[in-house]
């Protein structure tokens, strides 16, 4: 059983959305890293602050429904709308607001953009 802690993700400069509260259970323990390869230090910052489990979206994947948030670096139209779509708080390292075919789903409540590591912090 894990001992989960939240954290606050705020958007950064140029950015949109949130303030998502993020906070990892046993049921949805991992923060996705979908950032072209590794773990985003946004992720990782998330990650040591909440006890969840990092892992890097490119190389590996888990289910949505296990995934307590995503961080990914989409600027434009496909990937910043399929993690809100399936309900999973999205955290984008560019300041991008809705757009696309999946702009509906892109929501205040699950979606924030422009964040750097200095954006998140405890809840």
């Amino acid at each position: 059983m894990g001992d989960y802690k939240s954290v606050k993700v705020t958007k950064g400069r140029g950015g949109w959305g949130g303030p998502l509260t993020i906070k990892p259970s046993d049921d949805r323990p991992l923060i996705a890293s979908i950032t072209g390869g590794g773990i985003h230090p946004v992720a990782q910052k998330i990650a040591d602050l909440t006890g969840g489990e990092a892992f890097d979206g490119f190389s590996s994947s888990a289910p949505f429904e296990k995934i307590a948030c995503a961080v990914i670096d989409c600027g434009g139209t496909a990937r910043v709308g399929v993690y809100p779509m399936k309900k999973v708080p999205t955290v984008d390292i560019h300041g991008t607001s809705p757009a696309g075919p999946l702009a509906m789903f892109i929501t205040e409540d699950l979606f924030v953009s422009g964040v750097k590591p200095e954006d998140v912090a405890e809840a």
